[in-house]
């Protein structure tokens, strides 16, 4: 019952961590290129680098996002549960990040 609930509010998580991931490329690609939008892969524009690196930095970002959304979610399912809903073992889990 419990690792079904940690897919639930995973999977809420999940479109949050979209949502969220958007904005920060949004802001982050307007301060570092002075540009409103990102260009669109068939923006005719655009240059092959422009895109090819508006890409990387959107996925990194969102990477990174979904990362730390999902390892807080695991965490706080374990400290709420007592066990580690996501791969691996509960005991290996409890060695590497003792809960608080």
């Amino acid at each position: 019952m419990s690792k079904l609930l940690y897919k639930v509010i995973s999977i809420g998580a999940s479109v949050l961590g979209g949502i969220l991931a958007g904005a920060i490329f949004k802001r982050v690609w307007r301060v570092t290129a002075d540009e409103d939008e990102a260009p669109s892969a068939t923006d005719a524009r655009s240059s092959w680098s422009e895109v090819l690196i508006a890409a990387a930095i959107h996925g990194a970002i969102f990477a990174v996002v979904k990362a730390a959304l999902d390892r807080g979610s695991a965490t706080a399912a374990r400290e709420l549960t007592g066990t580690w809903p996501g791969d691996g073992d509960e005991d290996d889990a409890a060695e590497a990040e003792p809960a608080k």
